[in-house]
């Protein structure tokens, strides 16, 4: 039992390490490291079973936080200074967590449903990624305005429990991401206090949904979920390596598949996958 507890916490710490790199979500790296789904079930079902909730949660996020403070600068500093070979690396990991989604999604044999799920997956993040910057405003003050804000949080939460789509583009999408930014800067309630509000209820309201989609129809669920990550991909594709790039580029490809295979190959056999 202890041994899963600090598998938990390190899983929690590189969706943490990874949550700033652009164009990869948190939600991309728990679904890749077979995680996700019990995110989802501990969010959802939290007041039906709360100590057992709120410790996956807590070791979780305490991991993540981990993640974030020790390894988040020197991952960016790395994409920074060999953003190709980075990029290789992250569309590595992303294959080496398509045989773990598609064995949740309980894909016995080939038919045209796959690559239609696929498809709608990937078409719904990349049409979120073609909207225009700026579509909601909040220029109403008072009760209007905290209602606006709001709605707005509901919206965001969709981004920030599917994966695949990043949470901060979508506030851009909104129009929201510079006041959100100078709310957090000056912890200014006002504006914080609904949005935050909004974003919780539509973190559990999505979670709910999500997770009855997931016992329900499994097979659509998890393919449209493996189409996001798949469309979300685009983002970060550096592009083709060439002359000397071409073999760090491979071996980052390499090493990505190998370490996300590796692990969720071995947590199926230990039964947690």
């Amino acid at each position: 039992m202890q041994e899963s507890k600090l598998i938990l916490a390190l899983k929690g710490l590189v969706v943490g390490a990874t949550m700033l790199v652009p164009g990869v979500s948190g939600g991309t790296m728990a679904m890749l490291l077979g995680v996700y789904d019990r995110l989802v079930s501990s969010v959802s079902s939290f007041m039906s079973a709360k100590r057992a909730s709120f410790i996956f949660l807590a070791l979780f996020a305490l991991g993540g936080g981990a993640g974030m403070l020790l390894f988040a600068k020197p991952i960016l500093g790395v994409i920074e200074a060999w953003p190709r070979p980075a990029g290789w690396f992250f569309l590595g990991a992303v294959a080496g967590g398509v045989p773990l989604m598609l064995r949740k999604s309980r894909v016995r044999q080939f038919n045209w449903r796959v690559p239609v799920y696929i498809a709608l997956g990937a078409a719904l993040v990349c049409g979120i990624g073609a909207l225009p910057e700026g579509l909601f405003t909040t220029e109403a003050e008072g009760f209007s305005g905290a209602l606006l804000l709001g709605a707005a949080g509901l919206l965001a939460a969709v981004s920030l429990v599917l994966p695949g789509i990043s949470v901060s583009y979508f506030l851009l999408v909104l129009g929201l991401y510079d006041e959100t930014m100078r709310a957090v800067s000056t912890l200014y309630l006002p504006f914080l206090l609904p949005l935050g509000i909004g974003l919780l209820l539509g973190v559990v309201l999505t979670a709910r949904l999500l997770e009855r989609a997931m016992q329900k129809y499994p097979r659509a669920t998890y393919l449209i979920i493996l189409g996001f990550v798949l469309g979300s991909m685009a983002e970060v594709f550096p592009g083709l390596p060439r002359g000397a790039e071409i073999v760090p580029c491979v071996l980052a490809l390499c090493a990505g598949f190998g370490c996300i295979y590796a692990l969720t190959a071995w947590e199926s056999r230990r039964g947690g996958g």
